[in-house]
């Protein structure tokens, strides 16, 4: 990002452009820094900075912002801008504090700010006083691409309590970076030094451990296995394997065709077009003409989602549309013209992964598959290793993977016909979204899959490239111990071998995506920065997995949930309101900030996200050291007319909404108030904020949200949303990274 600043020396860190790790944190939003440096001010002059539109409004002085003191010779003002903001024309200006005296303008031409870089040569803001009298100040003029909640990580170097500005309103998210001192945390509170003191089992349903092979957890191939009624233990067993072999299971005869690879299938809708363009990490998902002002705080709202519009109407569609998304989120506009308008083909959708091994297309498959689940999307991953394996078996060296073996090649395309005339008879029973995880590296392979696909399902190749060495040996050496395949080989070294022997033969014959419709991820896997490209994407379901990819990333980190600490009204039995902590609650919060201290002393750059109601925010008040982030998204279920009652109140003066609720508690809606479904819908940027932190995020917030981001995580299904039991005064931490996601848990108190 180009900046401008003095040429005086002493002003070069200000001066220079984003380091690496800027670049790292890059978000939707510009933070533009203006700051002003004189150690002989005079007077009780202030600056200030006035413009035009859209900076202040008018070049009138009397509406000019004041910037804030730093130090004793700094003084600053920033905001947020989007980065194809106009351009700001603005100049510094000395305005007396406490008399009538005429301002001072800088001397000199109009100051530009175009995309975050100043136009022209920077230069000292010069001011004549009287006469040949003339007072300077360095200028120094920074912006950097942020995104609010990395922005706040920052702002703990601040000393005083910073508040949202007034001029954007009522904040969908607001930041308190500074220490609460109302609480201290007295002995009675304190934890010991062994947090392993507090860990309690979780329950027998929970967050996929990370020794699971990410693979053995995708669809069970049903068209080698009848009934499909078998467990994943036995998709890598010898016997299953055997049986196999012996022809035991009876499958589908499948024709398999394989086109020939000069000639490219074109599906409906697609297009010729080789038109790419490229989406830089972290773009956000609308752009925003408006400035947002902050006198040295700037936090810009929060984007609402395409989600936000829902549908209640009970629509008639055909047997063909009946498998509309059940997330009240899902059900935008765009998504019912997509379904209603478009082809039938494409209104079942597949992601075909393309990528040589070791480059985390299962892994990046779970994680989309779990999103699109969580959103109401009827979704599954097909993973052909896992077919391969139960019909060829687990010991297959890397010869079976040469171009040149044709045995090897004819058994690999037939399991991955089999795999796709799966998922497409499973699209036909009412699946929506299936991902066919496999490296599908000739374009020979994807003309078979496209052909299998047309005018049946709309296909995307999603393709995962990764050009760090360090990241690829990690990933081999993941795949020796986790997978099936070398299971059986005692001989680490010899199984590390055998498998970069295999990996040599993918790239002698790989092909990059040239053809239809995809989307390429560029080193991506990290987190690092990279880039997306995207062909011929349109609708809205595949513009939402888009974005779900820009800001998703495999860096492990620690998220903490917790609800509150007992309320007042939890003590009466009553649901919702907004009262305080009990005696209890303020324990808990005690203990809590003690925990968090320890559990987080290395983890400077964390956070501590609650709602905007009372119990949690006075629950987070004794933590400090950590920048705390108050979402409305956060706040609990809204009863709506039944805010503030008990449930036998409920039965008693309201029976039919009470049997309502009892009867389906996902998607019972309270009278004038939400649904679990709701609550998921607008939880959805939540989510992506939280796939996009690469620092560990403190969540504490509700039983209803926190039951719908725990299902997110454990891949839990909707219909169990509502019955998953999060209980008071206990901390689920879900650590996510490279190896998928665990769960542990803390109970504070009983």
């Amino acid at each position: 990002m180009g900046t401008g600043a003095s040429k005086n020396s002493d002003s070069s860190h200000w001066g220079e452009g984003r380091d690496e790790e800027n670049l790292d944190h890059a978000g939707g939003q510009l933070y533009v820094s203006l700051k002003m440096e004189n150690y002989k001010r005079k007077g009780d002059l202030i600056p200030h900075v006035y413009g035009s539109v859209p900076l202040v409004g008018s070049w009138d002085a009397s509406k000019a912002l004041a910037m804030e003191r730093e130090s004793t010779s700094m003084w600053e003002l920033s905001f947020v801008v989007p980065p194809n903001h106009e351009t700001l024309d603005f100049k510094f200006l000395l305005k007396p504090k406490h008399s009538n005296l005429p301002c001072v303008v800088e001397e000199g031409p109009n100051r530009l700010l175009t995309g975050g870089t100043l136009q022209g040569d920077a230069r000292l803001a010069l001011f004549r006083l009287t006469g040949e009298e003339m007072l300077e100040f360095r200028v120094f003029i920074k912006a950097d691409r942020v995104s609010p909640f990395d922005l706040a990580a920052s702002w703990r170097a601040y000393q005083e309590n910073l508040q949202p500005s007034t001029v954007r309103g009522i904040p969908d998210v607001s930041i308190n970076a500074a220490p609460d001192a109302g609480f201290e945390n007295g002995s009675s509170a304190s934890l010991e030094l062994d947090l392993e003191h507090y860990v309690v089992p979780p329950p027998a349903i929970c967050a996929n451990s990370g020794l699971v092979y990410a693979a053995n957890m995708t669809e069970n191939p049903r068209s080698l296995v009848g009934s499909g009624n078998f467990s994943n233990a036995d998709v890598s067993s010898s016997n299953a394997v055997a049986s196999t072999k012996a022809g035991t299971f009876p499958r589908k005869d499948v024709e398999i065709i394989i086109p020939d690879s000069s000639k490219v299938i074109s599906t409906s809708g697609m297009v010729e077009s080789k038109s790419v363009g490229t989406f830089s990490p972290l773009q956000k998902q609308e752009s925003h003409r408006g400035l947002f002002v902050d006198r040295g705080v700037g936090s810009p709202r929060l984007v609402k989602s395409a989600s936000a519009v829902a549908f209640t109407n009970d629509l008639k569609l055909d047997t063909e549309t009946k498998t509309m998304p059940a997330a009240a989120g899902a059900v935008a506009a765009a998504a019912i013209a997509d379904q209603m308008l478009g082809p039938k083909e494409d209104r079942k959708l597949a992601i075909v992964l393309v990528g040589l091994p070791a480059r985390g297309k299962t892994f990046t498959a779970a994680k989309l598959t779990r999103y699109l689940r969580w959103l109401g999307h009827e979704t599954k991953h097909f993973n052909v290793g896992k077919y391969r394996r139960l019909k060829h078996g687990t010991n297959q060296s890397a010869d079976f993977f040469r171009a040149d073996n044709p045995e090897g090649m004819e058994a690999r395309n037939e399991v991955a016909a089999l795999a796709m005339e799966d998922m497409i008879s499973w699209m036909q029973e009412g699946g929506q979204v299936g991902i066919f995880d496999a490296t599908n590296s000739t374009r020979k392979r994807r003309n078979m899959l496209m052909k299998m696909s047309e005018g049946r399902c709309k296909i995307i190749f999603l393709e995962t490239l990764c050009n760090d060495e360090k990241i690829i040996e990690r990933n081999i050496r993941l795949k020796i111990q986790q997978s099936p395949d070398y299971a059986e080989e005692p001989d680490f070294e010899a199984g590390l071998r055998d498998f970069k022997t295999r990996l040599a033969n993918y790239e002698k014959v790989y092909e990059p995506v040239e053809e239809g419709s995809y989307i390429k991820m560029i080193d991506m896997v990290s987190g690092q920065g990279g880039q997306i490209q995207v062909n011929n994407i349109s609708g809205y379901l595949p513009g939402r997995i888009v974005f779900f990819l820009v800001n998703t990333h495999l860096t492990p980190r620690p998220i903490l949930l917790t609800r509150h600490g007992e309320s007042r009204d939890n003590v009466r039995g009553r649901i919702g309101g907004d009262t305080v902590l009990s005696e209890a609650g303020e324990l808990y919060s005690k203990k809590l900030s003690n925990f968090v201290e320890k559990r987080l002393k290395s983890e400077r750059t964390a956070s501590i996200w609650t709602s905007t109601l009372q119990r949690t925010i006075l629950t987070a008040s004794p933590i400090v050291g950590f920048p705390k982030i108050q979402w409305r998204a956060l706040d609990e279920i809204n009863a709506g007319v039944c805010d503030g009652m008990t449930y036998e109140e409920i039965k008693k003066n309201m029976p039919e909404e009470y049997e309502s609720r009892k009867k389906d508690k996902l998607r019972y809606r309270y009278p004038r108030g939400e649904s679990y479904l709701d609550v998921i819908q607008r939880l959805e940027p939540v989510i992506i904020e939280l796939e996009r932190q690469r620092a560990p995020v403190v969540v504490i917030s509700h039983q209803a949200v926190l039951r719908a981001l725990y299902a997110y995580f454990a891949d839990r299904p909707l219909h169990e949303i509502p019955h998953i039991e999060v209980p008071l005064h206990t901390i689920i931490e879900i650590k996510m990274g490279v190896t998928g996601v665990q769960e542990k848990r803390y109970k504070l108190m009983d």
